[in-house]
């Protein structure tokens, strides 16, 4: 399709349009696509839309997989391995895990996008990843070739893979293979987690699961309602050096040691420090009940979404010295790109 209106694809509910736009079922249907040429250039391979934030129309192919195939591949004693789609929507994955009784994505729940966006961009809360239950990620590049990816070739940290280096825009994600556990895993060391799961009963998936999307439902705004991406920054990683820094003037700083040399700060807790939580600027706004978070209050554009989250790191710089990412990738298309 030609012209087509990405509204729908995007979880900020920004208005933007595609060159053109194709979906796919099969990897049959993708390598026909690929042999036609119809994939034209510049391309982008996307899920849901849930951590993209269109600058503008995409002047070249929008790709979008819909194979939605869940299948067990392998099983033992202990594990099992799941060969899943990537156009399978990763809740309802999760809600899949659960109902069978597959520990290792529980702590994932709820969170918004499709299971081959949740491998390119690490997903994680509550203390899990899922590279922590990924075997394997298969894919397809624009000229046919397929290759799959051990977890180590995946180079995953913190919100990122190799995925998501510039060279890797043509490698689509066509399956996902987990590797999931058939006993107890459990990962209740963040936060308060343990106690909020123990309030409900007993400890097990589902208790699990229902707190994990309590807390999200609570602090998070639903996209179909208010736009937005979830988290909008990663929390920044900084030395020990300067976190003992700054612990001298916040002694009630929040944060997680990564390591004998590295502490992990919350983002929302210096946006909310700089006086943003509730604040807008133009159509954006930086969320009432959680500053990690910028909602579209209707009719923004993503340059307006961009101005607003520029505030708010430059306020952070100027009082912390700490330069916060953002999570939610900025979607134009490149500059002296043309289309084949």
């Amino acid at each position: 399709m030609n012209n087509y209106s990405l509204l729908n694809h995007n979880t900020f509910g920004i208005e933007a349009r595609a060159a053109r736009f194709l979906e796919y079922t099969s990897e049959e249907e993708l390598l026909q696509l690929i042999a036609g040429n119809q994939i034209t250039s510049p391309c982008l391979h996307i899920g849901a839309g849930s951590n993209l934030l269109f600058i503008g129309d995409y002047k070249g192919t929008i790709l979008h997989s819909r194979i939605e195939d869940i299948d067990l591949i392998h099983e033992n004693e202990t594990e099992i391995q799941v060969r899943v789609g990537a156009g399978v929507v990763w809740d309802k994955f999760v809600e899949t895990c659960v109902r069978n009784r597959w520990h290792g994505t529980e702590n994932l729940s709820l969170i918004p996008g499709e299971v081959g966006a949740a491998a390119v961009q690490n997903i994680g809360a509550y203390g899990a990843e899922v590279k922590d239950v990924i075997a394997a990620v298969e894919t397809i590049d624009i000229a046919g070739n397929k290759r799959t990816y051990t977890n180590a070739e995946c180079a995953y940290a913190y919100r990122s893979s190799i995925f998501k280096n510039p060279q890797m825009k043509t490698v689509f994600i066509t399956h996902v293979v987990f590797r999931l556990y058939k006993h107890p895993h459990y990962c209740l060391s963040y936060g308060s987690l343990r106690e909020e799961v123990e309030k409900r009963g007993k400890i097990d998936l589902d208790t699990i699961r229902q707190t994990v999307i309590a807390i999200r439902e609570n602090k998070l705004p639903d996209p179909k309602i208010l736009g937005n991406a979830g988290s909008f920054f990663m929390n920044p990683i900084v030395e020990r050096e300067k976190f003992n820094e700054l612990i001298l003037q916040y002694p009630n700083l929040p944060h997680y040691d990564v390591d004998s040399e590295h502490v992990k700060i919350p983002a929302g807790w210096l946006i909310e420090q700089c006086g943003w939580k509730g604040k807008s600027l133009g159509p954006a706004a930086v969320y009432s009940k959680q500053a990690l978070v910028i909602v579209n209050k209707g009719g923004a554009k993503g340059e307006d979404i961009v101005s607003l989250s520029n505030a708010v790191r430059a306020d952070v710089q100027q009082r912390f010295g700490i330069d916060i990412h953002p999570e939610v990738n900025f979607i134009c298309t490149p500059e002296g790109s043309t289309q084949q």
